[in-house]
């Protein structure tokens, strides 16, 4: 299976791969953050989630529809990507019967997360959802800083904003009261988690 695998690397304004390409390869994020976003009909972008190192990526449903990618993967920064053609993975699949158990299970994982996001998103209001994602962030990818978690990644408001389903302006209002409260300090390109208990304590799915 290693030798199957390459490696590549994207820096920012890069494409690891865009909206409509065929979709031939699993990707895996080795180092750095990707986000991965789709494009509106009225031309914003919406983020659809982050990745982190370990990461398995490529839109899979696509994959083993044959589909093409329906959104676009770009690099936050400079990162390295392992990747594996479709016709290797399978092959792999194939004499593999463990592994394909595992997929099995990680897909279902991935449908379980869809569908928790879709309750989220009718049921919790818009700052528990804002800290649940906080929570995310913090927990896979944050470092700890003198005042508590720093985040690794730079995320724009506009970006939280699409992850969890309401307005930009009403990301800048929330983040705010966060502020306010000492949950949160900084900016998008130094984000502190001050108080991560309080904010699970805000976030039910936490």
């Amino acid at each position: 299976m290693l030798r199957e695998l390459t490696e590549s690397h994207y820096g920012p304004g890069d494409f690891i791969f865009r909206e409509g390409d065929p979709t031939e390869y699993f990707h895996i994020v080795k180092t750095g953050t990707v986000k991965c976003v789709k494009s509106m009909p009225d031309g914003r972008e919406c983020t659809l989630k982050m990745l982190m190192p370990g990461d398995l990526f490529c839109c899979d449903a696509a994959a083993f529809d044959g589909a093409s990618h329906p959104g676009s993967a770009q690099p936050m920064g400079d990162v390295s990507i392992l990747r594996m053609s479709k016709k290797s993975y399978f092959e792999m699949l194939r004499q593999n019967p463990n592994a394909a158990l595992e997929v099995i299970k990680f897909l279902g994982g991935r449908l379980n997360e869809s569908q928790e996001k879709i309750k989220d998103l009718a049921l919790e209001r818009a700052d528990q959802r804002l800290a649940s994602l906080l929570v995310d962030l913090a927990t896979r990818s944050g470092v700890k800083d003198p005042n508590g978690i720093r985040l690794t990644m730079r995320l724009t408001r506009q970006d939280m904003a699409t992850m969890v389903g309401v307005t930009t302006e009403t990301v800048i209002r929330i983040m705010g009261r966060f502020k306010r409260d000492k949950l949160v300090s900084g900016t998008a390109n130094r984000l502190v988690i001050y108080d991560l208990p309080g904010l699970k304590a805000l976030a039910p799915t936490a």
